[in-house]
């Protein structure tokens, strides 16, 4: 079973409002957070992928309480569209199926990373530099 880029940026790209609602309330952006560290546990290796999410949820992270502002509010929320995804409790490949299930989660994150790799890189940079 394949997940495509183009279907992983359709699934971005349908969240971002809801993404933008989880942005403009800090609290719920934690419960998301907290939430998406719980789902990461859950899905097996995934090499580089899920690597580069905790760079990923600080980058959120700083840019919503404003310590990092240098990046497109679209990146974010194309960031947080896919957090929500993964934290959704229905999605395209039931998580049930073994090992199966976690291909969608996997394509979505490995999508987001694609969309944002160039303000990641940027924002690691800054991050090293702090």
């Amino acid at each position: 079973m394949s997940f495509s880029f183009e279907q992983a940026k359709s699934i971005i790209d349908n969240g971002i409002s809801q993404a933008q609602d989880y942005m403009s309330d800090p609290s719920k952006m934690d419960a998301l957070l907290i939430q998406l560290e719980g789902k990461l546990k859950e899905i097996p290796v995934a090499g580089e992928t899920l690597a580069r999410v905790p760079l990923m949820v600080a980058m959120v992270k700083s840019y919503i309480t404003k310590q990092y502002t240098e990046v497109s509010p679209k990146v974010i929320a194309s960031m947080v569209s896919s957090f929500v995804y993964l934290v959704a409790p229905k999605d395209i490949i039931p998580d049930k199926m073994p090992l199966v299930g976690y291909v969608d989660d996997i394509g979505v994150l490995a999508g987001a990373l694609k969309i944002c790799e160039p303000e990641l890189n940027a924002f690691a940079e800054w991050r090293d530099k702090q």
